[in-house]
């Protein structure tokens, strides 16, 4: 049973492989504005995306170099982390993945919650990241970008 669940996996991987076929500039520009649908914060004009899958941050941190024309300099990441999580070793996996300098990072904060119940421990082994973004005083990149976002989410939803 779980040598044909192995082999289903794969096969399936490769049909929709096959059929994802190559993405273009096109692609990873919908990608983006749908993970912002998702995992971007709609609110007080802030541009974040928060998550705690690596991909997901990847995906982001390109769509935002290649959608909106930012650079690394743009990115201000902050680690929110679990009692259970190590700093360091959680620091240093999202320096990894994000490949954004040290001194960008803003302060890490633990999660404090007075209902132990409700944090599983080993769940998110290095918490979740809130990928921010500022403009550094280029307005394009600023006010101007979270409203043009806000109209690329709308008009997906308006045309589906």
């Amino acid at each position: 049973m779980l040598e044909q669940k192995i082999q289903e996996i794969r096969e399936m991987e490769k049909l929709a492989s096959e059929e994802m076929g190559v993405i273009n500039k096109r692609d990873l520009f919908l990608l983006g504005v749908g993970l912002y649908l998702g995992e971007g914060c709609k609110s007080n004009e802030t541009i974040s995306i928060v998550n705690s899958d690596p991909a997901i941050i990847k995906i982001s941190i390109q769509w935002f170099k290649e959608a909106c024309g930012l650079t690394t300099k743009n990115f201000k990441p902050f680690l929110h982390l679990y009692p259970d999580n190590n700093i360091e070793k959680s620091f240093k996996y999202w320096k990894n993945i994000t490949k954004i300098p040290k001194n960008q990072f803003g302060k890490t904060t633990i999660d404090s919650r007075t209902n132990k119940s409700k944090l599983r421990k080993g769940k998110l082994p290095y918490g979740t990241l809130h990928l921010h973004i500022k403009s550094l005083g280029n307005k394009e990149h600023g006010r101007k970008l979270y409203r043009k976002i806000n109209g690329w989410m709308s008009a997906v939803i308006k045309n589906i």
